[in-house]
């Protein structure tokens, strides 16, 4: 891979230099010893899996976290506040950042939105025709031409996230970081975006993009920062990086492999999805799964993993297609009748749709079925605290009691709650949407076990992750989502993440 040293538009001045940065949290190094510039008009791309220090080097920028050791430097001044008024200096200097969810007031007008907290006044009252004037100005930088007093409620996804990028424009930026800025857009709005990224970069501003679409990198950037466990690996031309050598980056000698996983499915086919189309992630995604079998779904974000999940679920209504149970078509968009048939349904915010943090362990696990737990149509206290115990020490979660709020769980045991509801309400097809999302390593591994226990049980698993390197710990077959259809198939011993990786981001 070649070293790229000189990659930044010729003779444009470094506009933000992160030199030698360490920070560390309780039992984590999330940036070791970090060197990192950007020049003036130049368009850097930021590569590396989850956790791999991305989010904390954005944070250093922007002044949200402060290093143990190292300096950040916007301008060539270095950033000198210790405590809260340090992201406001930031800011001062010119960074501005867009986060991947997006933070704009539906109710709101796009001129208002765009000067959100900062709406001109003189004498106390609102400059609206000032306001609007300049808001045209923002967003005519970036080819969006539409009427400052429109209601952002009836803009498109990728309008949205135009007039997100437009808002950072409003003064006078010189370093726009954007956080996935295309996950959730397809990829005729995704092409309006990146027409945006090259405009803000024309008139010398300097951008972070954060991506792993390497179509759009290519396009779009002059060279890419990888990033693993906290450091800065390379920074490498994109144009001329080959894929799976920017994967090998990313994931470092990490073992790809894993010891073949002890196949406890049949060939009896439970559930087959034909052909089925959601607009606009999913266009013919088809695969069959089978008893007993934890069939893995890898792709990008926004890729529409959580989509299909959805829509087998029954929780969306999907356009077009087939979905057979045990060899009937079921109709689509009902969640009850595919309960009734036996599914399980995890989503992937845990905290938002999975719990219900105020209620017991015991309220949350049984809520899939209380007539279990009931006499003559009341709750027995008894009959709760003996069906979520039984729960609680088949799947090792820690609670004090059964009616212990499950809002004072720990992640991994509130998502062994989760799963554990479908344990309990005798599911035997889980979709699991980011099981292990936000939990420690221990949790996950548990988690793990779990999941191959129902599997040898003769449950049959859909198992989603963004986070590669699990899925040959757990699943005995890899699909790989990816262009709105299923493109890649892997299967174990024979599930290499390096392959995975190579075939989420390969034509991205």
């Amino acid at each position: 891979m070649t070293q790229a040293t000189n990659l930044q538009p010729a003779s444009s001045p470094i506009v933000a230099s992160v030199i030698g940065c360490t920070r560390r949290y309780p039992g984590v190094l999330a940036l070791d010893n970090a060197t990192f510039q950007v020049a003036a008009g130049e368009v850097r791309a930021l590569l590396g899996k989850n956790g791999a220090g991305k989010s904390t080097l954005i944070r250093m920028l922007t002044g949200a976290e402060i290093p143990d050791s190292g300096s950040v430097s916007i301008n060539g001044a270095e950033l000198s506040h210790a405590g809260s008024g340090r992201a406001q200096e930031s800011f001062e200097k010119g960074v501005r950042v867009v986060y991947q969810e997006l933070s704009l007031v539906p109710g709101m007008t796009l001129a208002e939105n765009l000067f959100l907290g900062r709406w001109p006044r003189k004498g106390g009252v609102i400059q609206y025709a000032e306001m609007e004037a300049a808001a045209a100005e923002a967003m005519g930088r970036l080819g969006l031409d539409l009427p400052p007093n429109r209601l952002v409620a009836g803009l498109s996804p990728a309008e949205r996230q135009l007039l997100e990028i437009a808002r950072v424009l409003v003064g006078k930026p010189t370093i726009v970081i954007l956080d996935e800025p295309t996950s959730s857009l397809a990829a005729a709005e995704a092409e309006k975006v990146m027409a945006a990224v090259t405009r803000i970069a024309s008139e010398g501003i300097a951008v972070i993009y954060v991506s792993h679409r390497m179509n759009e990198i290519r396009q779009i950037a002059h060279s890419a920062t990888v990033m693993r466990d906290g450091r800065i690996i390379d920074t490498v031309d994109v144009k001329g990086a080959d894929t799976r050598e920017i994967v090998r980056l990313m994931l470092g000698s990490e073992a790809s492999r894993t010891a073949a996983l002890e196949n406890t499915g049949s060939d009896k086919v439970v559930l087959e999805v034909r052909d089925l189309a959601l607009a606009p992630k999913l266009n013919s995604v088809s695969f069959a799964l089978r008893k007993g079998e934890v069939l893995g779904i890898a792709g990008l974000l926004g890729s529409g993993r959580t989509e299909l999940l959805q829509s087998i679920a029954g929780v969306r209504r999907f356009d077009a297609g087939q979905l057979l149970v045990d060899g009937a078509t079921v109709k689509p968009g009902r969640y009850k009748e595919m309960l009734r048939r036996g599914f399980g349904y995890t989503p992937e915010s845990r905290k938002e749709e999975g719990i219900v943090p105020l209620l017991g362990v015991d309220e949350n696990t049984l809520s899939t079925n209380f007539s279990g737990v009931s006499k003559t149509g009341v709750l027995s206290s008894r009959m709760m605290a003996q069906a979520t115990r039984r729960v609680i020490d088949r799947l090792h979660i820690k609670a004090a009691r059964t009616d212990t709020p499950i809002g004072t769980l720990s992640g991994g045991n509130q998502q062994k709650v989760v799963i554990g509801r479908w344990v309990y309400a005798n599911s035997r097809i889980l979709l699991l949407d980011e099981p292990t999302r936000g939990v420690d390593v221990e949790a996950k591994a548990q988690i793990y076990a779990i999941i191959r226990q129902l599997a040898a049980e003769g449950r049959s698993v859909i198992f989603v992750s963004s986070e590669i390197e699990e899925l040959p710990l757990v699943c005995d077959r890899v699909l790989v989502l990816r262009d709105g259809t299923l493109k890649d198939e892997f299967i174990s011993p024979n599930i290499d993440q390096d392959a995975v990786m190579a075939a989420c981001i390969s034509g991205h």
